[in-house]
């Protein structure tokens, strides 16, 4: 990934908002919507993409549709704190295939993870055959969401 060379400038920051919401928009459209003609517009979407500002682009999927309409949120406490042993934790937590996000977070608790769950036995399951089990976990507190 290269370095940005340059700040953002008006149209940049435009250009993100729009593609942040609309991956699949075409340039020409993107272009008209902030004021320049496709050429241009696609020049400034390869420069952000070539220097890192853009990282990749994604589907948004139908949690029902894929059987994960079970969101969930789980604070971990680790019973040991250093790099490598958050590190430790990091990589296996993200290999869980029910597991989107794994953040190291300030606070009473060590990570906070994003899971989708098929459903509550689904759940137990995970978190008591699987998440309980990864490296150094002391302690976990779930949060479901309505």
């Amino acid at each position: 990934m290269a370095t940005r060379t340059r700040e953002l400038d008006k149209i940049d920051r435009k250009i993100l908002r729009i593609l942040q919401a609309e991956g699949r928009i075409s340039f020409t459209e993107l272009g008209e919507r902030v004021g320049l003609s496709t050429t241009p517009c696609t020049e400034r979407v390869r420069r952000l993409e070539r220097e890192g500002v853009i990282t990749g682009y994604h589907a948004h999927l139908d949690p029902a549709a894929v059987k994960a309409s079970l969101l969930v949120f789980v604070e971990i406490s680790l019973a040991y704190k250093s790099g490598d042993i958050f590190e430790e934790f990091r990589r296996a937590a993200l290999k869980l295939p029910n597991v989107l996000e794994c953040h190291l977070v300030s606070g009473d608790f060590d990570y906070l993870l994003k899971a989708r769950i098929s459903e509550m036995a689904s759940y137990r399951k995970l978190l008591g055959s699987t998440l309980l089990t990864l490296p150094h976990v002391r302690e976990s507190k779930s949060y479901i969401v309505m």
